[in-house]
């Protein structure tokens, strides 16, 4: 992600120097995912992998998931039905909480510190602009950049996600996707040695 970022904010700046890359989350949970520990796992991986390599540069904040243990009712989904609130099942609701919060808390706070010239976030969620319009008007000598977190759209398609349009009215620059061919030379090595054992690329993924 470093590298990437370093990639993608070069190009609409050759003279900005990426000091520091957040990285916002949580720990996945082993039942509720694909690969089950594996994916638990590759996450550790991915995360000590950056940890490595970029030290300080690349610091990680992470919130949890809940779920109700007993099942959360939601409307069923039977193609071509219209839609019943009376038709329900239970289903396993995972959330993620504290992330959109750390996220605007974060940038707050290093819009205040004095140490950036210019915040950019990754994200498309409509929930990170009150804290872009925050310190547009609080600080106002910062500039602010979006990128948003998907790919080109596929060739062909006939419809693709626009960005949120509050985020781009309220940015100094934006970009409307990242490239398959960018993200392809930003990957990290197969294998990152350490002092200790080394973090290997997982099997999937």
């Amino acid at each position: 992600m470093v590298a990437l970022f370093e990639r993608l904010v070069h190009e609409q700046n050759p003279a900005s120097k990426v000091t520091l890359v957040r990285y916002f989350s949580a720990f996945c949970l082993a039942r509720f995912s694909t690969h089950g520990n594996a994916s638990t796992i590759a996450q550790d991986s991915f995360l000590r992998g950056h940890e490595a390599r970029h030290g300080l540069r690349f610091q990680k904040t992470m919130g949890t998931h809940t779920h109700d243990r007993s099942g959360t009712k939601m409307p069923r989904y039977v193609d071509g039905v219209a839609f019943d609130r009376s038709d329900r099942a239970k289903v396993w609701k995972l959330e993620e909480k504290q992330t959109d919060v750390n996220i605007a808390l974060a940038m707050y706070r290093d819009a205040a510190s004095g140490r950036f010239s210019e915040l950019v976030v990754c994200s498309n969620d409509s929930d990170v602009e009150p804290v872009r319009r925050a310190i547009k008007e609080d600080f106002p000598g910062i500039r602010l950049g979006v990128i948003p977190p998907r790919p080109a759209p596929m060739a062909g398609a006939t419809s693709h996600r626009n960005m949120m349009s509050s985020l781009s009215d309220n940015a100094h620059w934006t970009r409307s996707h990242i490239h398959d061919e960018e993200l392809a030379a930003c990957q990290l090595p197969d294998r990152i040695r350490t002092g200790k054992k080394p973090i290997d690329k997982p099997a999937y993924g």
